[in-house]
């Protein structure tokens, strides 16, 4: 069983037909790219699986279960977590309270320590900045930390639009 189904998916904004039937499944440790000029739906294909975005027609199955109608914080604990294209930080909050936010459906505060400590191990400049002020980061550290913060909700389906 593939991880992501995606089949014959239609979105639309307003009267623009964004997707025209778009199909591909994504198996449990592949890595897949969507490669297109601007306007190609690349961005909407993303939007539609992460459920900010409902498709007009098509199925979208994740782990085998249908999540074409579930809303974007439903999918999360799911294991399906979006990073959308920009810095998304929390500019007036630390490196490791930005961190802390990725992971705020869960409980197990032992864990989301353990978390935090592989994401500082991926990306050293954020454990050497936990304390500084995200908005005071450069762009390529502030990129870092919107990954980070993804990975704190332990996705099993990563989205990175234009990392």
């Amino acid at each position: 069983m593939s991880l992501l189904e995606v089949n014959d998916v239609h979105a639309y904004y307003g009267n623009i037909h964004a997707l025209k039937g778009i199909s591909f499944t994504v198996n449990q440790g592949e890595i897949v790219s969507l490669i297109g000029s601007n306007g190609a739906g690349k961005t909407t294909t993303l939007r539609t699986i992460s459920g900010l975005m409902q498709p007009a027609v098509g199925d979208i199955h994740f782990n085998g279960e249908d999540t074409v109608d579930y809303p974007p914080h439903e999918l999360i604990p799911k294991g399906i977590v979006m990073v959308p294209e920009g810095r998304g930080v929390f500019s007036k909050m630390t490196v490791a309270e930005n961190l802390e936010l990725g992971a705020f459906r869960r409980n197990d505060k032992k864990s989301i320590k353990e978390d935090m400590e592989r994401v500082y191990a991926l990306f050293p400049r954020l454990a050497e900045r936990k304390s500084q002020l995200s908005g005071t980061m450069s762009g390529g550290e502030q990129q870092m930390l919107v990954m980070g913060r993804a990975m704190m909700a332990r996705p099993k389906l990563l989205l990175l639009d234009e990392p």
